[in-house]
């Protein structure tokens, strides 16, 4: 590097500089930092992860579902059959993003809690290398649409923080929600890139899954018009199937009267399939119905007619999304060939879990009434309610869940659920297609002896980060931020996919999931199946030999006690390593622990018309088991009218609107409405409140007052919870999904039409069965389940 003479000083701000300077750009040698670019000809990836999709929900894997798009990757590609995810949402997301073990990830749990324990900090670590930055850093466009569920609850909102959104863990454009699922026809809260959108109203015919479609076509079109040959990762995340079960009507139509026959006769048509098709043994043994405690799914020919009818119509309504789900494989197939990029795109298909026993016994019209069995409370279900809203299903003004029954058939041969360490909780359909891979090239390591295949090997979620880095020629990086990363716990298997006779690369694995345990080494599995709130040491432990029974039919614990117990050290030390310790005992000690400044959050909040919705955590923690006030300051005239404020959606909350002059206050139980009719009212008034007052037994009273002066009150309204209100606080306006869809039909959004001030959310006493307040005594009963 040339520098001025006699100028020793000036040459430190060119420290690294590799080229000349001169003191004008004609006699200066330029050069530039190494600008991150792809390998030449490097493919593109799509990696399509569904969610609470089970193993037997694919035509190509079983199921009557039509599913052409997807059977044709199967067809061109190569199939699973023995791959593994974990057994719940985020903590699958977590390790497919970083080929960590969820726990040592961060996400021990899905993020909807903070309890204080690293396993449980419910965002990605920091140390981590993500799929997102491998790419991004290696020149492929990094993009994501979807569902995220990777930063706990408290960090949704504009005041974040943002540390683990999507942008900040890799990605360079994102779109969808953050959260762990959204009704799909009238969204709660979308993000783009590194902000939330403002929506008052959605169109009628929009749909959840078909705007992400549109969204990835249109970054991809956005990538390759700026750059000719630039590679893009899309990581598609469908909210898909995750409950709420919505669909468009001609998807729901198409399976009507399909499911008639009950989930008995489906479990065994799919299971004879999956022998034909060849992703079962011969030989497997399909297992009893379910019966475990908890988890028992009842025969359907003893269901009476009531029963049958409203639980077959939910499972429509489920083939119509997974029919959605292939649509949007097509819609991206199609585009991607008429851009020429089809053939040098790697796709990556598979599921989060298996099936959903979120449902229970009965499935339900409300989703966050289901939410509530889990806690103990059952008294809101009830399936002659559900089966009254039977042609409302499907649509925007009920948020519906199967039973497990139809969970036990998606994970047709497998045992369980989703949540549980069994394999119908975490065995899931996974596809890889890859044309100018799978059709061979002029190199003779090529894929060519891929094409259509099946692959039996057990492999793990976490093996995919290391298989992408080797079919890409990209070295996973052991430093982050100048300090190393955590140990890897996946291996790749692209070896596998040129060889069917290529040894799994997965030799164990542990399991756990709020207390459910597993541990798998060479072929053999030790699993438990545990009640909540009862000893761990109750819990007792299968043996099975996985290579001779997959489907878990024969507990071999008392033959081999030597081997159960080497398998049962073998999880306590992957545990250890991992930290999934503390186990969570049931007794909602994780839900209810909570960081010192959540506390900041319970303070009055004055929100003017004109703002954007409050998110949905941020406004919980306003009315959260607790009294709270509602205060609206205004000029009311003649002839004003419109919405006050409103929190909430169709799956629960509560507004206060005028309407032909008249006060009304609307409280939406989960579907079951109050509405209170508080009288005309008086030109000039200037401020409206609405008490509402916690009362025993988890309910609240609610009084409204005008100018000092009392209007009218309601009494024995269920306190809501199990995240509902999902929705946040509007004033002015009831924004997307409405409390009430009487008004909903009349207004649409009702936006006030008069002079409205602010309305101040004034958070008062906790209930004083409020769960907050015994969590001292819950963790002294809690030592006994040690």
């Amino acid at each position: 590097m040339s520098t001025t003479p006699g100028d020793s000083d000036s040459t430190a701000p060119y420290a690294g500089f590799e080229g000349e300077v001169g003191r004008i750009f004609s006699t200066s040698k330029p050069a530039w930092p190494p600008r991150p670019t792809a390998p030449e000809g490097a493919p593109n990836i799509i990696v399509m992860l569904a969610d609470d999709l089970g193993f037997a929900d694919l035509g190509c894997y079983g199921s009557e579902i039509d599913t052409p798009e997807l059977d044709a990757l199967a067809a061109d590609g190569v199939r699973y059959t023995n791959f593994h995810v974990n057994p719940m949402c985020s903590p699958t997301r977590a390790s497919m993003l970083t080929g960590l073990n969820h726990h040592l990830a961060g996400m021990g749990h899905v993020a909807h809690s903070d309890p204080g324990f690293p396993g449980y900090a419910h965002e990605i670590r920091d140390d981590a290398v993500t799929m997102a930055e491998l790419f991004r850093d290696n020149g492929w466009a990094s993009l994501m649409v979807g569902k995220w569920h990777l930063c706990k609850d408290s960090s949704l909102s504009e005041a974040g923080p943002r540390n683990s959104w999507p942008l900040q863990k890799g990605f360079e454009r994102y779109y969808g929600i953050l959260d762990g699922f959204t009704n799909f026809h009238q969204p709660h809260r979308l993000y783009e890139d590194n902000h939330h959108i403002n929506v008052d109203q959605y169109p009628d015919d929009y749909y959840f899954t078909d705007d992400l479609t549109d969204q990835a076509i249109k970054m991809i079109d956005e990538v390759r018009s700026s750059h000719p040959a630039k590679p893009f990762f899309l990581y598609y995340s469908h909210g898909a199937v995750h409950a709420p079960l919505q669909a468009k009507q001609q998807d729901m139509d198409k399976y009507r009267g399909a499911y008639d026959a009950g989930w008995d006769q489906i479990r065994a048509q799919r299971f004879a399939r999956q022998k034909e098709l060849g992703v079962i043994a011969p030989d497997t043994v399909l297992p009893p119905r379910n019966t475990e405690e908890l988890h028992a799914v009842s025969p359907w020919d003893e269901l009476s007619d009531l029963q049958r009818q409203t639980f077959a119509r939910y499972m429509e309504i489920f083939a119509g999304m997974v029919d959605s789900v292939d649509q949007s494989v097509g819609r991206l197939r199609e585009h991607l060939q008429a851009l020429g990029e089809w053939e040098n795109t790697i796709i990556v298909f598979t599921s989060d879990n298996g099936g959903s026993r979120e449902g229970q016994e009965d499935g339900t019209s409300q989703y966050f009434r289901t939410l509530l069995v889990q806690t103990g409370i059952d008294t809101l279900e009830d399936v002659e309610v559900d089966h009254a809203r039977l042609d409302l299903m499907g649509g925007p003004q009920t948020l519906p869940h199967y039973p497990m029954g139809w969970a036990m058939a998606s994970n047709t041969p497998f045992r369980l659920y989703k949540i549980n360490t069994h394999q119908g909780g975490h065995q899931v359909p996974f596809i890889v297609h890859w044309p100018a891979g799978l059709e061979g090239s002029s190199e003779a390591e090529q894929l060519a002896g891929g094409q259509g295949e099946i692959r039996t090997q057990y492999q793990h979620i976490t093996d995919l980060l290391p298989t992408l880095a080797e079919l890409t020629g990209l070295e996973i990086p052991t430093q982050k931020h100048g300090q190393p990363v955590p140990e890897p716990a996946g291996e790749s298997f692209a070896a596998s996919l040129t060889d069917a006779r290529s040894d799994s690369t997965h030799r164990q694995q542990y399991y756990e999931m709020i207390g459910h345990r597993g541990m798998y080494r060479d072929g053999w599995s030790a699993v438990s199946l545990r009640i909540p709130q009862r000893p761990f040491a109750d819990a007792g432990w299968e043996l099975h030999n996985l290579a001779e029974d997959p489907t878990e039919a024969h507990d071999l614990s008392e033959r081999h006690p030597q081997r159960l117990a080497e398998l049962q050290e073998a999880f306590e030390q992957a545990a250890w390593a991992n930290q999934v310790f503390p186990l969570d005992e049931g007794n909602f000690v994780k839900m209810i622990e909570k960081p010192p400044w959540e506390d900041e959050f319970v303070a009055d909040v004055r929100l003017r018309p004109g703002l954007p919705t409050l998110e949905r955590w941020r406004a919980l923690q306003l009315i959260n088991f607790r009294s709270f006030d509602v205060c609206v300051e205004l000029d009311y005239s003649t002839g004003d009218e419109g919405m006050l404020f409103a929190h909430g959606d169709q799956g629960g909350g509560y507004a206060m609107y005028v309407e032909g002059g008249r006060l009304f206050f609307v409280f939406n139980a989960y579907g079951e409405m109050t509405v209170v009719d508080a009288g005309e009212l008086s030109v000039g008034t200037k401020e409206i409140v609405l008490a509402m007052k916690t009362e025993p037994g988890w309910l609240w009273s609610a009084k409204i007052v005008c100018d000092g002066t009392e209007v009218g009150s309601a009494h024995g309204l269920p306190v809501l919870m199990a995240m509902a209100p999902f929705e946040g606080i509007d004033v002015g306006i009831d924004r997307r999904s409405p409390v009430s869809w009487e008004i909903y039909e009349k207004h649409g959004p009702f936006p006030y039409r008069g002079t409205l001030h602010a309305a101040t959310f004034k958070p008062g006493e906790l209930a004083p069965d409020a769960a907050v307040k015994f969590l001292d005594f819950l963790k002294e009963a809690g030592t006994r389940f040690e």
